[in-house]
Order: structure tokens, then sequence, then C-alpha cells
């Protein structure tokens, strides 16, 4: 096994990175009343020191009071970004980069839960999916209301000293709830065709471009899979695909970052290609590729019970030297290995430690 693809240095015009590694982000709830202390900025700085070229935190919510389902969920404003900041010195005294996931929960958050209880929850049409519905939508005078927060949380972004942001667009949450058809069924500037329905992120990202420039990089983290159906497609086929990207891309997203359970597995059935190849295709821009990265089993799996054994990464060394994608999002191993990048350079794979779901409840 030759992994020196995976060390090759990224070279963007906005996000330079030592090399092609890049940490998944992962839900974590350590940070009492949204502020990340000691333990979190432990936490990243240890995956920065095992060698992470760029690490994207779990989510942090956007300064809107539906976007939280839990006190311990991050988020970036007031006295969070204290110790946002000494996350991100630490990160860098480490050699890595690191880059906030920007989230809203969306229909994920349940009514009468999180930080603001009473607050209602905010879905495009009150469906938490297809059929079910349990909430009203939220009013356009809402929608501005919550691109100007994930505006407002770019910008803290920029200030605390972060590399890039990453805006969450998938697995079900409020950028994707916009997406998907069936849980947007608005029949206003917002619903309608695949194209309305990404006018959602296309004026977040607008709205974030304005406020701090076309220098800065903006990922976008989306998926074709639901929580609620593993099985869905957001789009059917390439050219879907290319219809729900074109707005994205024109609108200002720099990487996309393409989520699928298994990175090997083949988006469409007339070639190899994995999500993020095709996205790579389709924009002429980088890509991120994740899913079961070095193991076993896929992440819900472990996530409900089990654990995942280490496996090799032959066929991720041949997607990336075939140059299918850019980057590679390794999430659970980093959890078990926080030196993952360091041993696997190294021929390691030996040492390297099985993972179970108890690690994302410990302190690691």
């Amino acid at each position: 096994m030759n992994s020196e693809v995976l060390f090759q240095p990224f070279d963007h015009p906005k996000l330079q990175l030592k090399n092609r590694i890049v940490m998944a982000p992962m839900t974590r709830q350590f940070s009492p009343d949204g502020v990340p202390g000691q333990n979190v900025k432990e936490y990243y700085q240890r995956r920065a020191e095992g060698g992470v070229g760029l690490i994207i935190t779990e989510g942090v919510t956007v300064p809107h009071k539906a976007a939280s389902a839990a006190k311990a969920i991050p988020c970036i404003s007031g006295d969070a970004q204290a110790g946002w900041k000494e996350v991100v010195a630490a990160v860098h005294a480490a050699g890595g980069k690191i880059a906030p996931q920007l989230w809203h929960m969306g229909s994920m958050r349940k009514p009468g839960v999180g930080p603001h209880p009473d607050y209602p929850t905010a879905t495009p049409s009150g469906l938490l999916y297809p059929g079910k519905k349990v909430m009203e939508p939220i009013s356009v005078e809402e929608i501005h209301a919550i691109v100007k927060a994930f505006t407002e949380a770019a910008v803290s972004a920029v200030e605390l000293g972060f590399d890039a942001i990453e805006l969450h667009g998938a697995h079900g949450y409020l950028i994707d709830n916009f997406f998907w058809e069936g849980t947007n069924q608005r029949s206003d500037e917002f619903g309608g065709s695949l194209e309305k329905r990404t006018r959602f992120a296309v004026e977040i990202v607008k709205s974030i471009r304005a406020e701090i420039g076309d220098d800065f990089p903006i990922i976008l983290r989306f998926s074709q899979w639901k929580q609620q159906d593993f099985e869905s497609k957001l789009a059917q086929s390439q050219d879907e695909l290319e219809r729900f990207l074109r707005p994205l891309s024109d609108a200002g997203v720099d990487i996309f970052h393409c989520s699928t359970r298994r990175f090997w597995e083949a988006e469409f059935a007339d070639s190899n290609l994995n999500l993020a190849g095709w996205v790579k295709q389709i924009t002429g821009k980088p890509t991120i590729s994740v899913g079961s990265v070095s193991l076993t089993e896929e992440f819900i799996a472990t996530y409900q019970d089990g654990s995942a054994e280490v496996a090799d990464i032959n066929e991720l060394i041949e997607r990336m030297e075939a140059n299918e994608f850019d980057l590679i999002a390794v999430g659970r191993a980093l959890i078990a290995n926080p030196d993952w990048p360091e041993k696997i350079r190294a021929g390691d794979m030996a040492s390297l430690k099985t993972y179970s779901k108890e690690l994302l409840t410990e302190l690691v």
C-alpha cells in the first residue's frame, strides 16, 4: 500500500492544506450552554497533532432560536466565541486548519426542546417526512431571519480565525429540508422545482459572500440520502444532479462535501463514479468524499450498536490516484485513532484500533 496520494498538498486559491485528509464533522454534546471548553480544544488539537490537514468541526448552531435541540451542542455566538478562538489557535499551533460546520437542525429538532424550548421548530412545510405534518411552515420573513443568522455565523467564523466554513445541507436538517421535495412542498419562491428548492441555500451563500468577500472558502455538505430514508435520492440522474448543483456552484460554493455512507459505492448505475466523483465532473470544483473509510461497517450500524473493524484503504488510494475526488473525510476511524494519518503514512495498519459507539460519549 502506497498512501502518498493522501499526503499530497491541496492547493486551492482560497484554501491550502498540507494533505488530503479531512476530519469529518461528528456531532458531540460536550459544550455546556453551547460553550466549547478545554476538553473540546484538546479533542481537536489531538487530531491536528495526529496529522489531519483540515478539521471540520461538529455541527455548530447559528444564532437562531430553533437551531439547536440541546444545550450542550456548541454555538458560535456570545460566550462560545472565546472557546472557539482557543480551539482555532490550538489547531493552528499543531499545523492543521479548521472550519466550523454551521448548522440549523430544522425539522430534526423536536418541538419543545433545546435552549429555547418555547420557540417553534423551523421547517419549510411543517413536515417531518412526507405525509407527516407536525408543525407549521415557516414564513418568508422567518426564512430571511435564518439567512441572516447563517451570515452572522459566517462573519463570526472569519473574525475568530477559522480557515473556511462548511454549511450543513445534508441528512434531513434545515437546508436539506428545503432541498428535498418530501419536506419542501412550498408553492412560493422557495419551493417547487428542484432549482427553486435550492433557493434557500443559494440565498445563504450569496448573503455570506456579500459580507465576507470572495476570498474566504465556503464548503457545502449535502447528501442524497436522508435520515428518514436511507435509500432516497435527491437527484435521480446525472442530469438532475447537474440541475441541483449549478445554482449552488454559481452562488459561490467553493468545495462540495458529498456525504455518502460508503465511499466506494457508485452513485448511478452506468458509472463507477461515487457521488463526489460526479459532483467534481459536473461542477469542475473540488470535492470531499466520505463514508466508512478504513472501517468494515457504515456509521448507522455502529451508531445503533456494535463496532467497526479496521479495513484496508486500497480502493480509496486507487480512486484518489485516479483523481476521482480531491479530499477524503475520515470520521469514526479518527475517533478511535487520533493519529490515523501518521499511522497510515507509516503503513502501520496493524496498530489501528477498532471503533465502537461508546467512544462517541467519551472525551477522546
